[in-house]
């Protein structure tokens, strides 16, 4: 346990480690794209995450608030990657307050002008 746990790492790598990415590469990607803050600022892949630090991840419409609880460099079985994070993420939306999609038959074609004005409507564009 001693080679996995250091004072500071790369935020990329910590993100990896505690499963929030399932590949490196994919955490890399979304701290470049500007998906990740760390205390309030926007991180570079080699960003370094320390103790108490708190990590924001945005993914689609769900913002994950994480707390540095301990720093890993290295991947680690699920239950010891719980207890490196504090997790404070709002809990999501009830089912009832979820954004309604209109859903076509398959094989039905594109929507004649009638029906885009509807969907157009159902989606609040006019």
């Amino acid at each position: 346990m001693a080679t996995t746990e250091t004072t500071s790492a790369r935020v990329d790598s910590w993100l990896w480690a505690v499963r929030v990415f399932k590949s490196r590469s994919q955490a890399t990607a979304a701290v470049k794209a500007g998906h990740v803050r760390v205390n309030g600022e926007r991180a570079k892949p080699a960003t370094n995450v320390r103790v108490g630090d708190r990590v924001v991840v945005r993914g689609g419409l769900v913002e994950r608030i994480l707390v540095v609880e301990k720093v890993l460099v290295k991947r680690v079985s699920a239950p010891l990657a719980a207890q490196a994070v504090i997790d404070q993420s709002p809990p999501p939306p009830p089912k009832e307050l979820a954004v309604r999609v209109a859903v076509r038959d398959r094989g039905a074609g594109r929507p004649t002008k009638r029906e885009r004005r509807d969907i157009d409507r159902l989606r609040g564009r006019g």
